[in-house]
Parts: C-alpha cells; structure tokens; sequence
C-alpha cells in the first residue's frame, strides 16, 4: 500500500489522520500503545500516522550498502527524508552483502539491502517484519516469518556497443571474432560478475559452473576478455546495462538471451538489533510503497510488487515498457546451486581463467 501526504491519503488509507478533525481523530485515544518492535504496522503501530510520528521521535536512520546510483537509491533516499523529515545516514555505500553482516555490531544498521543467499544464512539476525504490501511480494522471495523480503529483482544481461558488433542472441554468441568482454567484477568476490558466469553457465535451464568457466576462459585465451573500460561488451544485471543504456542510447544495447533468463533479487531486512526501529519499519513502508516501487523501477530495477501494481494500475507503465524485454519468468539459483557454483569457482577460475 502506498504512504502518500496528506493530499492523497484519503483516497489510500481512509484512517490517516491527516489534517483531521478533533472528532476524527478522538478514537486513537483508545488505541494500544506504540510497540515500535512490531512484525507489522497493526500490531505495532495501528495506522500509518503513528508509525510516522514514531520514527519521526527518533529522528535517524542508518542504511548500508546502497550507492546513490544503484537502482536509482539516492532518489529513493531523498524522497524519504524530505517526505517524513528523518536524517538518513548513509553507512558504507559500497558495502557487499556479507560486509552488511560482518559490520553490523560496529556500525550499528537499521536495515539491510541483501543477495537471497545471504538474508537465508543470516535471517536469525532480522526482525521480522511484514509490510502492507506483504501478499503482493511473490512467495518465493520472501520469507514466511517476514525476517526478510524482495524489494527489487533483474536478469543477467549482456550490454554491447551496436557500432562494434551484433546483438549477442545468446553467451555463446560471445565466442564470435570481434566481441571483447567483461564482467562486472571478480567472479570470486563479485555477485553481479559471478552471477554472469552462472548465467553463462545455464543449459536448459540448470547451471553448469564448468560450463560458465569454459567460456570466459576460452575469451581469455582469446585475448578478448578485459576490464569495463576497453569492453564493447559487458555481462551485468540489466538495471546497470540499462542505464548505460538510457545515457547513451546510441552507443548502448542490452539483451537478455534467451537460453539464461537467470534473474535474482535485492531482499530488505531490519536489524534486531536497530537503533532506530521506527524508522527501520517506515523505511520499509516507504520502499514497498507504489511511491517506492516505483522510483526503484526509474533505476532500471524490476519492482517486487511489480505484477500486483500492473494489475491495479499504480505501476509506472511508461517505465516498465522501456526495461530490457525479458524472454520469459527469471530462473531463480537454488541456494545449493549457488553454493555449488562459488565452491567450484573457487577451485577452477584462477587457474582456469586468472
């Protein structure tokens, strides 16, 4: 459900109080008292107003691991804290999923953006919590205790310079004369550069790490694997080939092939031990919101809540035409199969790739 001002909250939240009359707003004296620990806004808070009022007492809120440029974060961010007038403290933008983990207890999070594998191994960590939109986040990609949840997702895709060469139909494409390829990263350390070798690595829809590693190892003894800076091919999420995209229309293509629909998704989660709760769970209000969906959507992101949005026309429909066509629903990696592909990455890629 969206939190919206007060000019549109009649229309979405009948309860909310804004700009009420006495009369209107003399039943919240009968309400429970605030539980600012609460797995969702009824139990915790009762109406959205309070859970503003709450998080707005505290003041704060710590988020991790989200660079302004990402999925279109900084946006989402400001709209935050300008809508509810909460300091917004932005701890390690660049942060991995598993450095998250590792600085909470120094750097104290209220929430945490994270790859599945990690939200599945972590989640004792998490205060369960379920948004209002919870029903609309596909079963499969959320936990169902509410310790954490999808906000955003994407496919492996591959960006390509249209002066250079021809649109790649599938990886194996990239075999071809003339395409110089990179990944977004370090397989061993990146999760977008690993989740490009596990889409290279898909035959009929089941992951075959040996098979990924075969081919970026065959472009390196073809001299035509490289860094970002020299590829006229880039294997990344499409949000990020998407945006190079949209900055350059001209110069920049994305397809996802046909043969390796691998997607993944971004998962939210609050620190149990956060120091400004409130805010932790309005955060998460905000980031489900068709208000929140939708600008992560603007950032080349494929919203969570984006079918159930479609179906009752709060989706930007403009946005989503312009995402990178999809050839059919994400393969999702089983967390075995992820741990599969790191252990064998881990044994082949040096020294099979370097």
């Amino acid at each position: 459900m969206t939190v919206r001002t007060c000019a549109a909250a009649a229309a979405i939240l009948a309860s909310a109080g804004c700009g009420a009359s006495s009369t209107e707003t003399a039943p919240a004296k009968n309400l429970p008292p605030v539980n600012v620990q609460a797995g969702s806004l009824k139990a915790g808070f009762s109406t959205m107003d309070r859970l503003v009022e709450a998080a707005k007492r505290e003041g704060q809120l710590n988020v991790i691991a989200l660079p302004r440029e990402w999925v279109n974060y900084g946006e989402v961010i400001d709209a935050f804290a300008d809508k509810y007038g909460i300091k917004v403290n932005e701890l390690e933008p660049n942060a991995s999923s598993s450095r998250q983990i590792d600085a909470a207890a120094q750097l104290k999070p209220d929430v945490f953006d994270l790859t599945l594998d990690v939200a599945v191994k972590e989640a004792a960590r998490f205060a369960p919590y379920k948004v209002q939109g919870w029903l609309d986040v596909p079963d499969r990609v959320k936990d169902p205790s509410g310790a954490w949840y999808a906000a955003y997702g994407g496919y492996m895709s591959i960006g390509y310079d249209p002066r250079a060469v021809k649109a790649p139909a599938s990886f194996a494409d990239l075999l071809n004369p003339g395409y110089q390829v990179a990944l977004d990263g370090d397989p061993l350390r990146s999760a977008a550069a690993f989740g490009g070798v596990m889409a290279a690595s898909m035959r009929g829809g089941v992951p075959r790490p040996d098979q990924g590693v075969a081919l970026f190892a065959r472009l390196k003894q073809a001299g035509r694997l490289t860094d970002l800076t020299k590829a006229n091919t880039i294997v990344a999420w499409d949000h990020l080939n998407a945006a190079r995209g949209a900055a350059h229309s001209d110069r920049w293509k994305v397809v996802i092939p046909r043969d390796a629909a691998l997607g993944d998704y971004h998962v939210q989660a609050i620190n149990k031990a956060a120091p400004h709760p409130a805010a932790a769970r309005l955060w998460q209000e905000f980031l489900f919101s068709d208000e929140g969906q939708n600008l992560l959507q603007k950032g080349w992101a494929r919203p969570s809540r984006g079918e159930a949005m479609a179906m009752k026309g709060t989706l930007d429909a403009e946005q989503a035409a312009k995402l990178p066509k999809a050839p059919g629903p994400p393969i999702l990696l089983t967390i075995p199969q992820e741990d599969a592909g790191k252990a064998y990455l881990r044994k082949e890629w040096a020294k099979s790739v370097g």
